[in-house]
C-alpha cells in the first residue's frame, strides 16, 4: 500500500473511546459510519463516505459482548470491501476467544482458528492485535498479522510507580505459562523473578498452590497477560501475602473485568492493578488504566506508509 492512498479510520461500538483517542493521536478524525440495530436485533452498517480505493483500518477490540462485537466487525469489513476500499485492516487489541487455541479435551472446536477463518473470509487483508493469549494464533491466519505487546507502555508506568531502583521488587508470573513475559518485565525492570504454579478448578475458581522464588519483605508486581474475574491474581497474591511479600501489586494487558473481578480486586491484598484501555475498562481506586491509543496509532501509520513495524511488536523492542 503506498502513501499516496488515503486512510479512513473507522470505529464499531465496542470501543470508540480508544477509537478516538487513536485519531488524535494521528491527527485525523474518524470517518463517518451508522452502526445502528434492527428492533430484532440485527446490526446494520451504512458508510456514509466514499472510502473507494482507500486504505482503511477498522477498530473493534473483540470483548463482551464478545459475539455480538465479532459479529459487528465483520458486517463492517464487507461494508468495505462492497464498497471498493483498497486494503481493510481490522484492528484488535483484544482477541477474543484467543483461550480457545487447541483442543484440550475431546470433541471441542479450536474456536480461535474458526474466529481467523471468519475474518479472512469476510475481507480482511491484515490483523493489528496485541498480547495474545496464546502467541501461535498468528499462525491461523493465512494473511498478514502485526502482533504488538503493551510491554512498553506497562512498563513506563510501572517505572514511573517503583522509579529506577527496583533492587527490592519482584515480578511474578501467577502461572507458569506467565513465565516469559513476566522473564521479559523482570529483566528490563533488573528485578528478581518468582512463579506462582496454580491449579484451576473451574472457569472462575483458582487455587494456587506453590510459590517458587523468595517475596519475602519485597515488593511485588504480578504480570498476566489478561484477566476477568481476577480469581488467578487474587489466589496469586494471597500466596505471596502468605509469604511476606510487603506490598503487591498487578499488571495485566487485558482488563475484561465484570461484577465479580472488581469484587475479588478490591476485596485482595492487590494495592493496584495497572492495565490497558484495550478493552473499555472502568477506573477505580484499585484498577488504573493507561492509554494504548499512541502505540496502535503508530503501528497504524507504519503500516499505512509501508514502513516497518518491527520495533513496535518485538517484545524487548523499544517504547512509543
Amino acid at each position: 500500500m503506498r502513501a499516496d492512498f488515503g486512510m479512513k479510520l473507522f470505529t464499531g461500538t465496542s470501543h470508540p473511546q480508544l477509537a478516538e483517542g487513536i485519531a488524535s493521536c494521528l491527527g485525523s478524525k474518524l470517518a463517518d459510519v451508522n452502526v445502528t440495530a434492527f428492533p430484532d436485533g440485527e446490526t446494520f452498517v451504512k458508510i456514509n463516505e466514499n472510502i473507494r480505493g482507500e486504505d482503511v483500518f477498522i477498530i473493534q477490540p473483540t470483548c463482551p459482548p464478545t459475539n455480538h462485537n465479532l459479529m459487528e466487525l465483520m458486517i463492517m469489513v464487507d461494508a468495505a470491501k462492497r464498497s471498493s476500499a483498497g486494503r481493510i485492516n481490522a484492528v484488535i487489541p483484544f482477541f477474543g476467544y484467543a483461550r480457545q487455541d487447541r483442543k484440550d479435551q475431546p470433541r471441542v472446536p479450536i474456536t480461535a482458528k474458526l474466529v481467523a477463518d471468519l475474518l479472512s473470509a469476510a475481507g480482511v487483508d491484515r490483523v493489528v492485535t496485541m498480547d495474545l493469549h496464546a502467541a501461535q494464533i498468528q499462525g491461523f491466519f493465512n494473511i498478514p498479522v502485526d502482533h504488538l505487546y503493551a510491554k512498553p507502555v506497562i512498563l513506563r508506568a510501572l517505572t514511573e510507580h517503583f522509579g529506577e531502583d527496583c533492587d527490592n521488587l519482584t515480578v511474578v508470573s501467577p502461572d507458569v505459562g506467565g513465565v516469559k513475559m513476566a522473564r521479559a518485565y523482570s529483566d528490563a525492570l533488573g528485578a528478581s523473578l518468582a512463579i506462582v504454579a496454580k491449579h484451576r478448578v473451574s472457569a472462575t475458581e483458582v487455587e494456587a498452590m506453590q510459590l517458587i522464588g523468595d517475596v519475602e519483605g519485597r515488593d511485588v508486581v504480578l504480570i498476566d497477560d489478561m484477566t476477568e474475574t481476577a480469581g488467578t491474581l487474587c489466589a496469586a497474591a494471597d500466596i505471596l501475602k502468605e509469604n511476606g511479600a510487603k506490598r503487591i501489586f498487578a499488571a495485566v494487558s487485558h482488563a475484561v473485568i465484570g461484577d465479580l473481578g472488581h469484587q475479588r480486586i478490591n476485596d485482595s491484598v492487590i494495592e493496584t492493578v495497572i492495565t490497558t484501555d484495550s478493552t473499555p475498562v472502568v477506573a477505580t481506586e484499585k484498577v488504573n488504566p493507561i492509554s494504548i491509543a499512541p502505540l496502535l496509532a503508530e503501528a497504524i501509520h507504519r503500516i499505512h506508509i509501508g514502513k516497518s513495524v518491527t520495533s513496535l511488536f518485538d517484545i524487548d523492542g523499544p517504547s512509543v
